[in-house]
């Protein structure tokens, strides 16, 4: 893969803010890559405060998503009840993370690549656990259950530790295994992979299985909109943090970047996810047309 993109960050890094670009760059921060860099507000000592918008709705997302956590917990009788309020746990965590590695939080580049490696590795573990929830779905076992819920912690943590110990290794160079090179491209297929697929595919995985769920058992049409909502604001996200931030970066003179609207839309993203959620968990499915475990 010498002559292709894969495993590339150099243009990635470039153009967006990504959590990953700390651990690849040399000052552990999101600059030295070239393109538009976030100015964002001075302080003293030569740093800086980068993406301000960034940090707000990092906030908002960790109180909406606890009240919607503390809402799940309202739900007795809903399927998934548990591992729903895991994934709102992991959500939390990112957002908390996300504040230093994107918000661009004045930090040493040693507590910043800390909270970049446990930023990945919860953005895995987190997905895998979404993922999860779909097949929880299908009360294949029991929701709720040690045994379901142990499953779910376990493989999570698992992909938590892997992820987490490669973004470590890489930016604090404990092997010399995972070095980044600025002349070949920053590339790191391990991150590639483990950062820019996985995710991908867990997410594609899980609104797959969701919509055989609501449309050939449940038999419903309405909970679509909210899946599809969902991956619509996610996909939208993705779209400014990737594509259309290098614009919005050079057109506010670096004020703000795609960040800011990938934290936004990722929020009401999730936010979506939960009220698919909560729709199919309702009191008012036709008994015919439940799985066994619906309500």
């Amino acid at each position: 893969m010498g002559s292709t993109n894969f495993g590339n960050f150099d243009a990635f890094c470039r153009d967006s803010t990504l959590p990953v670009c700390n651990v690849l760059s040399t000052n552990h921060d999101q600059r030295g890559f070239g393109g538009c860099e976030l100015q964002g507000i001075p302080l003293s000592g030569d740093r800086h405060l980068g993406n301000l918008g960034s940090i707000l709705l990092c906030g908002i997302a960790i109180v909406v998503s606890t009240l919607l956590l503390l809402r799940s917990e309202r739900k007795k009788a809903a399927v998934g009840r548990r591992e729903m309020q895991l994934f709102l746990l992991g959500y939390i965590i990112i957002e908390i993370c996300e504040i230093f590695t994107v918000g661009e939080f004045p930090l040493s580049g040693t507590v910043r690549v800390a909270f970049t490696g446990i930023h990945l590795g919860m953005i895995i573990a987190s997905t895998w656990i979404l993922l999860l929830n779909a097949v929880v779905g299908y009360q294949i076992l029991d929701d709720g259950t040690p045994l379901s819920l142990g499953l779910m912690l376990i493989s999570g943590a698992a992909l938590f530790i892997g992820t987490g110990y490669i973004t470590l290794d890489t930016g604090y160079h404990w092997t010399n295994e995972f070095v980044p090179d600025p002349t070949n491209h920053y590339r790191n297929i391990a991150l590639y992979v483990l950062y820019q697929l996985a995710p991908l595919v867990f997410l594609v995985a899980f609104y797959v299985l969701e919509s055989v769920l609501v449309l050939r058992i449940l038999g419903e049409v309405r909970p679509m909109i909210y899946l599809t909502g969902a991956a619509l604001l996610f996909a939208l996200g993705q779209i400014f943090n990737y594509v259309i931030s290098p614009y919005i970066c050079n057109g506010t003179a670096g004020k703000i970047d795609g960040a800011l609207f990938e934290t936004l839309f990722t929020l009401l993203s999730v936010v979506m996810i939960w009220v698919f959620w909560s729709s199919i968990t309702e009191d008012d499915w036709p008994i015919a047309s439940q799985p066994a475990g619906y309500p």
